[in-house]
């Protein structure tokens, strides 16, 4: 039988990885990964010294053949992002779902297993300190750079749920102003819906900053120095 494990790793602090990820890295036959540099990072802080195979979102069609007919071959395959779950908007999600078609067979008589090996998600790590409402939320991922953006504004603004998404820094302000725009927060209602923003979640910058779209859009055009790193939008239904 081969296996296939699905890994969460740290999304920014090293050590923020469980033992039984270690173990799965540790004896896998191949750790699959978006960016072998990445990986080596976090292999070489543990001292595993393990075969990589680069698997990304410009990888060619060859190569899922290639990860497939490994796991027919019996090996033992990690599949890895650079940081967080993967599948999370993720190429893996692609990946893992080739595989199950692929190999529906040999799933279904066990000859081939899939399993999760769970830890750290920039998603859930961002709900966590957010305080807000999450029981039941959307996730968008990261936006579209530019077609339908506006009109997706427009429907966070009209959600009863939570909405959460990622963004980066050359866009983050423009996003705020966008949802200052759509938002009822740079209005006089009595219960504005509220931003909050997660920043370099587990890293020595960490920051949560939270208040109406233009509350927080102000804070970044005050402080541009922090205006960098990854961003997690979280705006309450």
């Amino acid at each position: 039988m081969s296996t296939l494990s699905i890994i969460a790793t740290p999304i920014g602090n090293l050590e923020d990885i469980t033992l039984r990820a270690l173990k799965a890295l540790a004896t896998a036959d191949i750790i699959l990964c978006e960016d072998t540099r990445v990986t080596k990072k976090l292999l070489d802080r543990h001292g595993i010294k393990k075969q990589t195979l680069s698997y990304h979102a410009h990888s060619k069609l060859s190569r899922v053949w290639e990860i497939v007919d490994y796991l027919k071959k019996g090996r033992n395959l990690a599949l890895v992002s650079d940081a967080g779950t993967p599948g999370i908007s993720d190429p893996g999600s692609e990946l893992v779902k080739k595989i199950r078609q692929e190999l529906e067979n040999e799933i279904r008589t066990g000859k081939v297993k899939i399993e999760t090996i769970p830890g750290p998600s920039a998603l859930t790590s961002a709900l966590s300190v957010a305080g807000v409402p999450c029981a039941d939320f959307t996730f968008l991922g990261f936006l579209p750079h530019k077609k339908g953006r506006e009109t997706l504004f427009k429907e966070i603004s009209q959600s009863v749920r939570t909405v959460v998404f990622y963004e980066s820094p050359h866009r983050i302000v423009k996003t705020l102003e966008s949802l200052e725009e759509h938002l009822n927060g740079n209005t006089d209602d009595a219960s504005p819906q509220i931003v909050t923003i997660c920043r370099e979640l587990t890293k020595i910058f960490e920051e949560v900053v939270q208040g109406t779209a233009k509350e927080v859009k102000n804070y970044f055009e005050e402080h541009p120095d922090k205006v960098r790193g990854e961003f997690v939008v979280i705006v309450s239904g």
